[in-house]
């Protein structure tokens, strides 16, 4: 890529951006007008990328962990041939557009994941050379390397102050990611005004004891990027970061390294001032160089011949490798292709299991015949029972490990995950108490944005974990994870029906799945409805009391299903069905035919869930749900359920009134 063809790609950054941005009279021009010469280079001489197949599994991935800057990327997206329009980029930030305020996954093919909240996008990356490593180690051979590509990510000061990218950087560099390369837009400008204003450490030396590799060089020095860039490519042993000085606001003749640059549209006079600045054809809106599109027009003849000849490489490893090439394809095919030879855990009546080790018993069967299942928890896999023997543990020595350490790190775990599931080729799940998903919410809330299938496997749901106290018993959680739209969440009330969640789990792919899981015992249940396996994938099933006209109806959610069963006994005078409630966001897609089939109309209703009765309140009265409106206590987790007044004896009480 010449010197004039990078100036012609920036110039038509900054065009489109500035029009952009004033035409929504929104948006972020400061990322965009200070690293256009970043971004040229990246589309034009840096990523192995072809735009005729955007999922192609060995492009490099570029993530803009500073999605703010998202004009960035739609103008290069644009030029460079990936569908979208210059009526997109004038459409940029409005209703039904395909340029929202922040790149969202697949809204634009090229959008490799969702950013915007600051550092996100670069603990995604993390996942992201994770699943390339994973990958290369099973399938690249002495002749053919079939996976070998780098994430790319620009970072900015917002991203390296969030605690996130802490996390993620820390645990990048304990596992040697070496093919990932991230660019540290270093502006010193963020919405306050100067960084210095909360921000003056050594960023770069924090990135040495992280054990990156880490290099410098200007934003505007086409020499120095390119050398940085091929020394961070040399290093296999380490990540590396990429200081980048810049200027933000570059060309704006008031504006360019201020905090008004970052995060407002650079109005009409400033907005005109700086095209003439930049000797942008005056009164022109969204001027595109056509050296630009010329450029890039050579450019994709050149990216297919790569891509060409990866596909032929592929196919002599396919032919030469028929067993790698067998396991490639249940690598990448449906999960429902590969469940039907899962040979799951059974259970007899009187059993008495903790979800938590029935999940465990399900993800070993699963992962038999599910190659690519591959997790683990935040320093919580003995607790979680999320262990998976003979399997190995992933890490800088042993690629090929299936067993994830993430370490103290929810919120690193979280945004990894999310970069596993979108990278492609792996099934990811990680684990940790359902209390610290307040951890890790933004990204359990991002991959119920973008449809990611991650799995989470939270233990510890309830105050029957008891002597950690109320800092560890969750009461909120479970009710505040439900109103995630897109996000299931399931809560087992025996080992059998975890075996069938953990499958229910597996077969979706258009979102997360959440299991909240015991760590007390549990008796395995009778259960009357005899295909009750098929109705439970439905939200919920009659495990009692289905063959009559009950008086009451008890609906009741894990742990709390046995304690419904007990309170039956204890009822007089009354017919009761129990029903157990896997999922109520599920149970309430359903048609009206079967909710009122399980729930008839004019019955009474009662709930018990082991948490806030919020929310409920769509299937009972409020004075007919029992739950915990206050925080628990520390104690036995008996002890605890009976100083609360959460019985099995409260319960026949509120059902007798």
């Amino acid at each position: 890529m010449t010197d004039e063809n990078v100036a012609a790609v920036a110039l038509t950054v900054r065009s489109l951006t500035i029009d952009a941005i004033e035409r929504a009279n929104s948006g972020h021009p400061g990322l965009p007008l200070g690293l256009a010469e970043l971004g040229s280079l990246l589309y034009g001489e840096i990523l192995r990328h072809f735009p005729g197949d955007p999922q192609w599994i060995n492009r490099d991935r570029f993530i803009l962990s500073a999605g703010h800057g998202s004009m960035l990327l739609y103008s290069l997206l644009y030029m460079a041939g990936y569908g979208l329009t210059l009526d997109d980029i004038k459409g940029f930030r409005h209703v039904g557009s395909r340029t929202p305020g922040h790149p969202e996954h697949w809204c634009v093919p090229g959008v490799e994941t969702t950013t915007g909240p600051l550092g996100q996008g670069l603990g995604n990356a993390v996942g992201f050379a994770m699943a390339e490593q994973m990958l290369a180690s099973r399938f690249n051979t002495d002749k053919q390397k079939i996976v070998d590509h780098f994430t790319y990510v620009i970072a900015g000061d917002g991203c390296m102050m969030e605690g996130v990218t802490s996390e993620a950087s820390s645990l990048a560099g304990h596992l040697g990611l070496g093919k990932l390369i991230v660019f540290y837009d270093s502006n010193h400008i963020s919405i306050e005004g100067s960084t210095s204003l909360a921000f003056s450490e050594d960023t770069r030396r924090r990135y040495d004891a992280y054990n990156w590799h880490t290099g410098e060089c200007d934003a505007y020095d086409l020499a120095g990027i390119r050398a940085a860039v091929k020394a961070a490519q040399a290093e296999t042993a380490r990540p590396s970061l990429i200081v980048v000085h810049s200027i933000i606001g570059k060309g704006s003749p008031h504006r360019a390294g201020t905090a008004k640059a970052h995060g407002e549209a650079l109005g009409s006079e400033e907005a005109a001032a700086t095209k003439k600045n930049l000797g942008l054809p005056e009164g022109e809106q969204f001027y595109v160089d056509p050296r630009a599109i010329e450029f890039f027009g050579k450019r994709r003849a050149e990216l297919k011949s790569g891509y060409d000849s990866w596909k032929k490489q592929f196919a002599e490893w396919s032919a030469a490798n028929p067993e790698l090439k067998k396991e490639w394809d249940r690598f990448f095919a449906d999960p429902e292709s590969l469940l039907a030879s899962v040979n799951l855990p059974t259970y007899a009546v009187g059993d008495k299991v903790s979800t938590r080790a029935a999940s465990g018993k399900a993800i070993n069967a699963i992962a038999q015949a599910v190659p690519n299942l591959i997790g683990g928890a935040a320093d919580l896999q003995p607790s979680t029972s999320t262990a998976m023997p003979g399997m190995g543990d992933f890490s800088a020595a042993d690629r090929k490990g299936r067993v994830l350490h993430f370490g103290v790190r929810e919120h690193a775990m979280g945004a990894a995950l999310n970069g596993l599931a979108l990278h492609g080729g792996i099934r990811p799940f990680g684990a940790t108490f359902l209390v610290f998903t307040d951890y890790m919410r933004p990204p359990i809330r991002l991959a119920a944005l973008m449809q990611v299938p991650v799995i989470y496997v939270m233990t510890h749901d309830s105050i029957y974990l008891g002597e950690d106290g109320p800092t560890h018993e969750p009461v909120e959680q479970i009710n505040s994870l439900r109103m995630i739209p897109g996000m299931e969440l399931f809560r087992p009330g025996d080992a059998e029906e975890t075996t069938v969640a953990w499958t229910m789990a597996m077969r979706r792919t258009n979102g997360p799945t959440m299991l909240a899981l015991t760590r007390q015992n549990l008796s395995v249940y009778a259960k009357e409805d005899p295909d009750w396996k098929t109705s439970i994938t439905r939200g919920a099933y009659a495990v009692q009391g289905l063959s009559v006209k009950p008086d009451v109806v008890i609906v009741a959610t894990g742990s709390e299903v046995e304690t419904a069963l007990k309170a039956c006994a204890m009822v007089s005078r009354k017919k009761v069905r129990v029903v157990s409630m896997l999922s109520r966001n599920l149970f309430l897609k359903q048609d009206a035919a079967f909710r009122e089939k399980l729930l008839p109309r004019g019955v009474r209703t009662v709930v018990i869930e082991a948490g806030v009765s919020s929310g409920w309140e769509v299937l009972a009265k409020r004075e007919d749900i029992m739950g915990i409106d206050r925080f628990g206590a520390s104690g036995k987790g008996p002890e605890v359920a009976d100083y609360l007044g959460f019985t099995a004896a409260a319960l026949a009480d509120l059902v007798n009134t």
